[in-house]
């Protein structure tokens, strides 16, 4: 596992405890915490609610993780990995912006299908207020979506713009572009049960945008 945070090594211990469970309770019990997490932030979210939800008692909860603070340290690393890893399959042999956004877009559906709460809570890591996990999560976030921003336009072919277009202007409008479009994918994901399908349309969807800037910003 990617550790963002440093695990001191009777965390690992503890840790260990959970990853004994089966793959199956393991995911309830993460997917119940970070839901709650998300909804709530660190100081409103209930542990009694997050027992009820995974089904399991309070004490079998904190015999895997030392505290409500473990849990939400646990949390965090396994959504930054989740994170990370999506980096790792952005083909940097695709030299066409456009093309490599598509890429992307269809392999964090595909995703976002399994891991959804985990996008939620990385999302609400932005509006943590508690000092208590804040100090934690720093730059932390920040820096892994920069890292994230800096592999996705790597080895990007820059000649096929206009000569007379700015590429950080450029970059950027592809940014909330692409940002925009995801959030309104998000939204309509649960819509469709057939997955292959609404990565279909959605990448076709996504092609009719692409169409649309490759005009302004193509030779």
């Amino acid at each position: 596992m990617t550790t963002v945070v440093t695990l001191t090594k009777e965390l690992v211990i503890i840790y260990s405890k959970f990853k004994n469970l089966k793959l199956e309770k393991q995911k309830q019990i993460i997917d119940a915490a970070l839901k709650e997490f998300a909804q709530n932030g660190f100081e409103k979210a209930s542990t009694n609610e997050i027992v009820k939800n995974a089904n399991i008692s309070k004490g079998a909860l904190f015999n895997y993780f030392n505290s409500k603070k473990d849990l939400y340290i646990y949390l965090f690393n396994y959504s930054i990995e989740i994170i990370e890893n999506l980096y790792e399959e952005i083909d940097l042999n695709e030299r066409d912006i456009f093309k490599r956004i598509g890429n992307i877009g269809l392999q964090k559906l595909q995703i976002q299908k399994e891991f959804s709460y985990a996008f939620d809570f990385l999302a609400s890591l932005q509006l943590e207020e508690s000092m208590e996990v804040k100090t934690i999560i720093g730059e932390k976030v920040a820096i892994i979506y920069d890292k994230g921003i800096k592999k996705m336009y790597k080895h990007i072919d820059y000649s096929k713009f206009r000569d007379d277009i700015e590429i950080e202007k450029a970059i950027e409008i592809l940014n909330w572009t692409m940002f925009g479009f995801g959030e309104k994918v998000i939204k309509k994901i649960d819509t469709f049960k057939d997955s292959t399908e609404f990565g279909e349309k959605t990448l076709e969807e996504w092609e009719r945008y692409a169409d649309i800037l490759k005009n302004n910003f193509y030779k």
